[in-house]
Formats: structure tokens, sequence, C-alpha cells
């Protein structure tokens, strides 16, 4: 039992790609992140050296992988408790948090005289589709290269707005309208709403950066524009449809809910302290 660790993002999906498709709603960030640093290299995400491990147990299976690409905090996708237990230790350099499944995160919390809780999230994937009631004004459609400048902004709000950086919004944007995956909702001819879709990885796919600026807010858009992405994707061939939302946005849960979506497990972001 014990845990491997690379630079290497081809080394490491040729060890645990495997196991991580086995499991890809639980799996879903480290599935994309680690197809990001395929498609965009090693420095997608920051300047610092990213770390990629997995946990092989008594039978030599895959069963606890971690990604970390600084300054973002490391990801722990599915793990064993024994994985989860050897896992400071392993680690050539001290953990500096933790964004895990909530068990995973407290135990590895547990062992830091201080820390603190940025973040709790729920993941949900898509049960039944429900469309929004009632329907909002407007319609969707498919953003293009036009868009771009708005669509920059927007991601970047969306980012102060909920904590994350925004340094990458110019790649998203452009990624994401090459391939078709960002949707505009549309009043009057006039874009008021936004969401976009990951590229689909084992059948799976996750809604992100769904926004609407503050003067649009309160109409459903971000219902309804979250309701067509999921209806899409279906449509194209994904078994799942998942999102992530920060607990904290009891409105935001709620929407999702009334749409068709179903909850499946909380991950914390947890940050350690200096003593």
């Amino acid at each position: 039992m014990t845990w491997t660790f690379t630079d290497d993002v081809g080394v490491f999906l040729d060890a645990a790609g495997a196991s991580l498709a086995a499991r890809p709603a639980a799996n879903t960030l480290v599935l994309t992140v680690t197809a990001t640093l395929h498609d965009h290299g090693p420095h997608a995400y920051g300047a610092g050296v990213p770390v990629l491990g997995w946990w092989r147990g008594p039978d030599g299976a895959v069963d606890g992988t971690l990604v970390r690409t600084p300054p973002f905090l490391p990801l722990l996708g599915t793990a064993a408790p024994a994985a989860v237990a050897e896992l400071p230790g392993a680690l050539p350099l001290p953990l500096p948090g933790i964004n895990a499944d909530r068990d995973a995160a407290l135990r590895l919390a547990a062992r830091w005289p201080r820390h603190r809780v940025d973040q709790e999230q729920r993941l949900y994937r898509l049960g039944t589709p429900m469309p929004p009631s009632p329907a909002p004004a407007g319609a969707p459609r498919t953003a293009t290269t036009a868009d771009r400048d708005l669509l920059v902004e927007w991601i970047r709000a969306f980012g102060e707005e909920t904590g994350q950086s925004g340094d990458h919004a110019g790649r998203i944007v452009d990624t994401g309208t090459a391939r078709g995956g960002i949707t505009l909702w549309e009043a009057n001819g006039v874009p008021v709403s936004l969401a976009g879709v990951s590229p689909r990885i084992a059948d799976t796919v996750r809604v992100s950066n769904v926004y609407t600026p503050p003067e649009h807010r309160g109409r459903g858009y971000a219902a309804a524009v979250t309701a067509e992405v999921g209806r899409v994707a279906r449509e194209l061939g994904a078994r799942e449809v998942l999102l992530f939302t920060d607990l904290a946005n009891p409105t935001s849960n709620g929407v999702y809910r009334r749409i068709g979506y179903e909850a499946v497990s909380d991950r914390l972001l947890i940050t350690a302290e200096p003593e």
C-alpha cells in the first residue's frame, strides 16, 4: 500500500485514469483538471509545478488520487480510508489544505493544529429534468467568438463573487466557445445569463460558471440557462450531468433542486493555518 507521485499528467492518467473513469461523478474535479493539464500543459493553472498522485491498495488496484495545481488547494479524488491516513506522511511537501469529500477533509484537518473551512460545496446530479416554472422570457443560444469580451467580463465577475481566480477567464472562454460549450440566455435580444459545460469525460459533464449580472437577477434566467445546458448535454449522450454549489448560497441550491438536480455528496475546502 503506497502513494506514488509525479508531475507528468500522462504518467498519472496511465496509472489512475481507469480508476477515475470508473467513478466519474465522485472524481469529476480530478478528471476535468487533469484533462486541462493534458490539453494545455503543466502550467495551465499557474506557474507552479503540478503534483499528481495515486495510491494502490493491497490488491494493487488504484484506490486514491490527489492532484495539486498551485496556487489552488490539492484535490482529493475518491480515496480509501487507508489512503487518506497515509497521505500526509507520503507527500514530499506538507499539505497546505485540502479540497475533498467531507469525511476525508475532516480526517485530514484533524491533524492540523489550526485550520479554517473556506467553503462547503454540494455536488448535484441531474435526475428527472424539470423546466423552470414560470418560464422566463427569452431563449437560449450558443455563445460565439463575437461574444468574447462579454463572456470574459462575466467569467471574471463570477470568479470575484465566488472567491475563485479570474486569471484564466480568457482560456475558459476561448476553449468553451470553440467546442460550443457556453450558452447564453437572451431576453429581447440582450444576453442576460450564461452557463458553461465541461467537455464530456467518461460520459459525464459538469455545469459551471453559471452567472447572471445583478441587474438581471430574480427573473429565472439562471434556472432557464442551466436547464438548457443540462438538456442539451443529455441529448448529446451524457449519462451524468453534474454541478457544484456553494452551500452558503441557499438561492442557487433551491434553484437547481427545482429544475431536477439531486444532492450526491458534500466537499469541504479547508486551509491549514500556521501555528
